[in-house]
């Protein structure tokens, strides 16, 4: 695993997503409408207790480590999630012809979050959408699959919010999705990485075919203050 995406979190709130949050710089998160995602410098054994300080009562976080964690003192474990972390470092790849997403905008929020609840991809806000590039496919108005982009480490930029109404499955558009995906962030001089639960095979067999490849492990843990 790229030393800079075993901890990827805390260096975007460092580097291209500073913008997006806050913190004292040994530890760092991004404002709650936008993201729960907090992170801290590697080895630093205060990092918890700093957030816990640093964040008001009742505030969720997402921690993102590659190790397994016991819940931190004072810290409430809500979920843990066992994932994978998947790096692309090929070429660009052909779009579809027949394929032209539709650029999601400010408008387009109220049902971008509708579909994020329903198929869960994972946290999904009202300012999410300012991580950029998000693009969607409409059936009769409404949205029925969409992706874009999330955190940008430095050259990485993460591929995120895959997801696909469940009565529209099968129609390849994840796969149609994420590759325009990967070539806008191509076409940027970036490289595309992604995250996904362990147990999501469909999720990784589309992945997999579009050259993505197994980086390790990826643990993600919600905790409430």
């Amino acid at each position: 695993m790229k030393p800079l995406l075993r901890n990827f979190v805390y260096h975007s709130l460092l580097s291209k997503d500073q913008h997006l949050g806050f913190g004292p710089g040994k530890v760092m998160c991004f404002h709650e409408e936008v993201s729960p995602f907090a992170g801290f410098e590697a080895r630093y054994d205060k990092g918890f207790s700093d957030l816990y300080n640093l964040l008001p009562a009742g505030r969720k976080i997402l921690y993102a480590t590659p190790l397994s964690i016991a819940p931190p003192k004072d810290w409430k474990l809500v979920v843990e999630i066992k994932g994978l972390q998947f790096l692309y470092e090929g070429d660009s790849i052909g779009d579809s012809n027949s394929f032209h997403p539709t650029l999601l905008e400010s408008q387009h929020v109220g049902q971008m979050m509708q579909l994020a609840a329903l198929t869960k991809p994972g946290p999904f806000g009202p300012r999410t959408i300012e991580f950029g590039h998000y693009y969607g496919v409409f059936k009769n108005n409404q949205l029925v699959a969409m992706t874009g982009q999330r955190l940008h480490v430095e050259n990485f930029t993460e591929v995120s919010a895959v997801c696909t109404h469940p009565d529209h499955l099968g129609k390849g558009y994840a796969s149609a999705l994420v590759q325009h995906q990967m070539n806008v962030i191509l076409n940027h001089g970036q490289i595309p990485f992604l995250h996904v639960r362990a147990d999501n095979q469909r999720a990784i067999a589309v992945y997999d075919k579009l050259g993505f490849k197994l980086q390790g492990d990826m643990n993600f843990y919600f905790l409430k203050k």
